[in-house]
């Protein structure tokens, strides 16, 4: 995979791509050939050799297929390669970088992961789902049916959490399941050391929805992807995408070998 990743960046036009998705992610195929002088047809050979490689995910809304950014592959290369030639100042300089030429980092109202795990969608499914699986890498256990419209109290550290809008969107069992994230509540926040003027803003913002879709691949494997969403700036979604790729990466490791990550 690395290969292939490797290939991916090495092309100025998919490099070019990729940056317009780290400054906005979730772009149509018409969005991302504006302005690249380049035929319809071209750019989306170039976005299926993204996608190939995993550093690019799709994402059906209504007639309209999206495209995002997923950060494993690259985070998996990162951690492989730039430990070696400190990684900490290599990203200290980096941002430096972007700050001076850009002027501002870029805000996206996404984020999207997606891994493949040694495992069927059934079992995938369960791990998202059952407290059996969900309390061990996630810490989190979650009280609903599962079915669309359901409500769901999360439980989290003796913490309960339950909310009028903390509800089921979609539920198709081994393939995709859907739901508004959960309320910061004051006792989660003191729990997990969010102040009370964070969390003020948080409260006033939209929900957002987590979406996890599984699709099985050749060999026994499923691919999971993770979408999480919600309105432009949004302090969840930033918050999350630090924790999301911890807790999915705990989960593959739980069930690929019987022990989820140390948190």
């Amino acid at each position: 995979m690395d290969d292939e990743v490797f290939r991916a960046l090495a092309d100025p036009t998919r490099r070019a791509l990729l940056d317009r998705l780290a400054e906005r992610n979730g772009q149509s195929l018409k969005e991302l050939c504006a302005g690249l002088g380049m035929a319809r047809q071209s750019v989306s050979k170039h976005l299926a050799v993204l996608v190939g490689a995993n550093v690019v995910t799709t994402a059906r809304r209504g007639r309209e297929v999206l495209h995002y950014l997923n950060a494993e592959p690259v985070n998996a290369i990162a951690d492989r390669w730039m430990s070696k030639y400190d990684r900490g100042r290599a990203q200290a300089l980096a941002g430096l970088k972007q700050a001076l030429e850009d002027g501002n980092m870029p805000e996206s109202s996404d984020f999207v992961y997606v891994t493949f795990i040694r495992s069927g969608p059934e079992r995938v499914w369960r791990a998202i789902t059952e407290p059996e699986f969900t309390k061990q890498y996630w810490g989190v256990e979650f009280r609903t049916d599962w079915r669309k419209g359901s409500p769901i109290v999360w439980s989290f550290q003796g913490i309960e959490m339950a909310d009028p809008e903390q509800v089921v969107l979609e539920a198709e069992p081994y393939t995709r399941l859907s739901f508004t994230w959960h309320a910061i509540t004051p006792e989660f926040a003191a729990k997990v050391g969010i102040d009370e003027e964070t969390r003020d803003r948080l409260v006033r913002e939209p929900r957002t929805t987590a979406t996890f879709t599984l699709e099985p691949q050749e060999g026994g494997v499923t691919k999971l992807s993770l979408l999480h969403t919600g309105r432009p700036g949004s302090s969840i979604v930033e918050m999350v995408e630090q924790g999301w790729p911890q807790t999915l990466a705990s989960l593959k490791s739980l069930l690929e070998t019987g022990s989820p990550l140390e948190q």
